[in-house]
């Protein structure tokens, strides 16, 4: 689902073992067996009833052992893994996922040729998450060059496939010929989007979510990647040498999983973190993190200003049950990339949820603040008083002061026009509720629907796309059903569906429910959790039962359907190249290619390793 699926400790905690930094001292002092560790300090978390965002042995289970290694070396749960040997965390890797480590990576090829070198530039792009600063994931039939005539015909060119991997949670940019993208593990790449052959990869210290932003600078360009260990990085987008490296935030967990935006000489950076995973543990000192946005120097690293979402540092608050201090207020993560508005010298944020008490007036809100200083010009709170930590999901929750809704946002604001010439900020919500608020008047409120139940894996997962009538909401909604030894499966029918609003109004024009593809299926499930495009005409939906598709964007009617869960032979010669559910990452459109990421195991999901080229013709 994604991450918000990875913001909420659904979403924010993706590999969440819930190992307390107590069991793993244990677990270092003793040789225990990597099955006896645990069932001493995981199950309790992984098998116990009513925490259906806390994924379950079998989730895990469909992740590759590289993935879990590297989320307990570089990843989320670094801090808690701190205190085991490195042959602990590789055996613990191995029975976590249930397989064995590659041997070497001699299975990757596809460099790229000196024939790939001298195909024709194109100067057509999908630039960041968004593929705009105002994050209308729309892509104009000018760049698109492609028609929704065109979308019947689309056929599979190439699939390239990230050695090691189990998930595919980055989206890719493009500019002219090229594509980059990260990946679970921190290699990053360039290929040729042609052909997909590699042109380089390069490292960065965490894994990557945030799709990377290609901007000239100066006499060469850059992609700006960001990590999960809160890490931002210019890279010389021709070579992938590194240029400079900035730690925006040290807070233990902090990462960054939405895009930077860019803008003339300076990055805009949002800044979550996975303290929620670290609040599992009853004698943890919750909580402490503050999100933030921060605006960096394009050409340096240098940062220019950063401003919280809690403007006060967390004080002393209580002492738990279990004697821990507690502390507040804390949380508030921006998981999605800024929305920026130049013209109006504002940037747009949407933000999560608290993680301890007190409650703040900027959770589970919008907000506008000034691009060249950072101070915050209006909060448009959506939903108050959402107060949530990982410790609720425990059976006596000391740390758990107040359980809300988890309700917080995973996408960004998308900043449209209408024909009046009033101007929206449209957010979608993991509540299910989409909400309309004018920016030009702090934020008041114009229009809200609901599209669906809403919840930590329901709702508006990732975000939305819109043209210049419609938004296009993606519902995810999920449900876990129980299995035998405690390891829950997805719901073949429960969830999904397509909806397009009207922007003036927020009517719903049309609604497609997901298509009965699971049947029959494990690991199967009908969810639109990954944002959705827009190209004229046509809107393209993954979904977690593995499927991209098509909609008409008159009526909604299923224009193409193609199902991403099967093996392919990698153009880079990995030999298990094979794709799964889609969740976290959107579709990208340019030039007459689609490109789709398959592969997201967690919350019951099936595992992947592939990027896919589609297009109308074979040119």
């Amino acid at each position: 689902m994604t991450e918000n699926q990875g913001h909420t400790l659904s979403r924010k905690v993706w590999l969440c073992f819930c190992l307390s930094v107590t069991a793993l001292i244990a677990a270092a002092e003793n040789p225990s067996t990597p099955a006896l560790i645990y069932r001493q300090y995981c199950s309790s978390c992984h098998t116990a009833p009513n925490t259906s965002r806390i994924p379950k042995l079998s989730s895990l289970r469909q992740m590759s052992a590289e993935s879990v290694l590297h989320s307990l070396e570089n990843g989320a749960m670094k801090p808690q893994a701190a205190t085991l040997t490195p042959a602990q965390k590789r055996r613990l890797a191995e029975y976590v996922s249930g397989k064995t480590f590659h041997a070497g990576s001699s299975e990757e090829a596809g460099k790229c040729t000196s024939t790939d070198a001298g195909e024709a530039i194109s100067n057509l792009s999908w630039n960041g998450w968004g593929a705009s600063l105002a994050n209308t994931r729309f892509q104009p039939q000018a760049s698109s060059q492609l028609t929704a005539a065109d979308v019947p015909r689309l056929k599979l060119r190439w699939a390239f496939a990230f050695p090691k991997q189990s998930m595919m949670a980055a989206q890719a940019a493009i500019k002219g010929d090229h594509l980059y993208i990260g990946s679970a593990d921190g290699t990053i790449y360039s290929l040729n989007a042609n052909s997909g052959c590699v042109d380089w990869k390069s490292h960065t210290e965490a894994g990557v979510r945030a799709a990377p932003n290609v901007v000239a600078s100066k006499d060469q360009t850059l992609a700006i990647f960001a990590d999960l260990a809160a890490n931002v990085y210019a890279i010389d987008a021709n070579t992938g040498k590194q240029i400079w490296r900035k730690k925006v935030e040290d807070f233990p967990g902090a990462r960054i999983s939405g895009s930077p935006q860019v803008y003339e000489n300076t990055i805009y950076v949002p800044v979550s973190s996975v303290e929620e995973n670290t609040s599992f543990d009853s004698k943890y000192e919750c909580c402490r993190f503050r999100g933030s946005i921060v605006a960096l120097n394009l050409y340096t690293g240098q940062q220019i200003w950063k401003t919280y979402t809690i403007p006060d540092p967390p004080v002393k608050t209580k002492l738990s049950s279990q004697a821990s201090q507690l502390w507040g207020p804390s949380g508030v993560g921006v998981w999605s990339p800024p929305t920026l508005d130049p013209d109006h010298n504002r940037l747009y944020v949407t933000t999560g949820n608290n993680y301890s008490e007190p409650a703040t007036a900027n959770s589970d809100a919008i907000l506008a603040l000034d691009m060249k200083t950072g101070k915050i010009i209006w909060s448009r709170q959506i939903t108050a008083k959402d107060i949530y930590n990982g410790n609720c999901e425990t059976e006596d929750k000391p740390n758990c002061t107040a359980a809300g809704p988890d309700s917080d946002f995973g996408g960004p604001p998308i900043l449209l026009t209408l024909p009046s010439g009033k101007r929206l900020l449209i957010a979608s919500q993991k509540s299910a509720v989409v909400t309309a608020v004018d920016p030009d008047n702090h934020g008041e409120i114009v229009w809200q629907t609901r599209i669906g139940r809403g919840g930590p894996l329901g709702g508006i997962e990732w975000g939305s796309s819109a043209d210049a009538d419609h938004l296009y909401a993606p519902l995810s909604d999920t449900t876990l059903i129980p299995k035998k030894h405690d390891d829950p499966d997805l719901s073949p029918s429960q969830g999904g569906g397509i909806f397009a609003l009207d922007l003036a109004t927020g009517r719903i024009a049309w609604h497609t429910s997901a298509p009965a593809a699971c049947q029959g299926l494990g690991h199967c499930g009908p969810a639109n959790s990954a944002p959705t495009t827009t190209i004229t005409g046509a809107v393209f939906a993954g979904s977690v039962d593995g499927h991209i598709r098509a909609y008409s964007t008159k009526d909604g009617n299923i224009l193409w359907d193609y199902n991403t869960a099967r093996a392919y032979r990698a153009i880079n010669g990995v030999t298990n190249a094979k794709g799964g559910s889609i969740d976290s990452a959107g579709p990208v459109v340019v030039e007459g290619k689609l490109f789709v990421v398959s592969g997201y195991p967690l919350w019951g999901g099936k595992p992947g390793n592939v990027l896919l080229m589609f297009s109308a013709t074979n040119h």
